[in-house]
């Protein structure tokens, strides 16, 4: 039987991917999205060329809006929120509008749950980013990688949280009223901490995305700047292997409800930002690759990797897809879609 799905921020990279996911197998399916992010209005275009006109709800407004997320939400089985704020550097010039959207927002939709009285499973997308700079960690500078020196999985759920820039705040505090609305209100909502997700249908910018960013500039001949030496570690997670997350998330609702999971591509799939990836992506395009250096910017973890055994316990769940393999399907995409680039 065919569930209700509300999916706030659906037009987005993330969103849109699940729900033509959730589209191909036949689920009710409602977007929310105020369009404001570059690519959104791509996706929407794509998913109904894909599925049709009448194939799925599409409100066009912003979380900040109670009334309207209350309206959207009031049928919903599965809420899966993804809307909000995204980049750190935006937050720090703009810290109210950040706030708003990131945890008056995410507040708006949990009380949209909570009031539809349907008790629906709650999923929100927050970021490793929460636990701050983790200053307090021996990192060791290698060759071409920062690693850590005590924790050769990751950092794990138990890590203290230690909320760093405007962003970090508001995504943390989301983040922590998901969880308590499970302890205070009974809502089976689970928080996935996310680190660096990438895939087809993500419009990269310099901000943010920058896995995507580097393969759409590296084909399209524009700039790319690298902040810091290149050597930051970040482990990355294929865009498929996170909404194969979302689907264990909710088919084990049981055993999820309530808990937090660091999601990303956990030790097997880390690579610095471009003293690994530079070379791999020239090989891939068969071309050099010419970048900017600058100075590091405020807050920039030199590592953050993901220690994700919690969720292979708990959900059964594990990356598929290799960091190799994953950057080969999104260069080919960007490269097959070079008119989604064009300005």
């Amino acid at each position: 039987m065919s569930r209700n799905y509300l999916i706030t921020g659906g037009a987005g990279f993330i969103g849109s991917n699940y729900c033509h996911r959730l589209l191909s197998r036949g689920e009710n399916v409602r977007i929310f999205d105020n369009l404001s992010r570059e690519g959104t209005e791509k996706n929407l275009e794509w998913l109904y060329a894909e599925f049709g006109n009448k194939s799925f709800d599409f409100v066009q407004a912003d979380i900040r809006d109670q009334n309207q997320i209350q309206v959207s939400a009031q049928d919903a089985d599965v809420i899966v929120h993804l809307a909000g704020q995204v980049a750190v550097t935006t937050s720090v010039v703009n810290p109210r509008d950040d706030f708003e959207v990131n945890a008056l927002g995410t507040f708006n939709v949990l009380e949209a749950a909570r009031l539809s009285g349907k008790q629906p499973v709650f999923i929100y997308a927050s970021t490793n980013k929460v636990y701050g700079g983790m200053d307090d960690l021996v990192v060791l500078e290698g060759k071409s990688q920062y690693t850590y020196q005590d924790f050769p999985f990751g950092i794990s759920e138990a890590r203290l949280l230690d909320f760093h820039s405007p962003y970090g705040c508001s995504k943390g505090s989301g983040d922590q009223y998901v969880r308590d609305y499970a302890r205070i209100y009974g809502l089976p909502s689970v928080v996935l901490r996310q680190s660096c997700i990438y895939g087809p249908r993500q419009f990269g910018i310099e901000d943010q995305g920058w896995v995507a960013w580097f393969i759409i500039a590296s084909i399209m001949g524009k700039p790319i700047s690298i902040f810091g030496n290149g050597k930051q570690v970040r482990d990355l997670l294929y865009i498929e292997d996170l909404l194969d997350v979302y689907d264990l998330v909710i088919s084990k609702n049981e055993e999820s409800r309530g808990k937090v999971f660091n999601i990303g591509g956990g030790i097997e799939n880390t690579m610095s930002v471009w003293a690994d990836f530079g070379p791999i992506l020239s090989d891939i395009l068969d071309k050099p690759l010419s970048v900017n250096f600058k100075d590091w910017r405020p807050g920039d973890q030199k590592i953050y990797v993901s220690d994700i055994r919690k969720a292979e316990k708990i959900l059964g769940w594990n990356p598929k897809t290799s960091v190799k393999l994953g950057i080969q399907k999104l260069t080919k995409w960007v490269e097959e879609n070079q008119h989604l680039f064009l300005r």
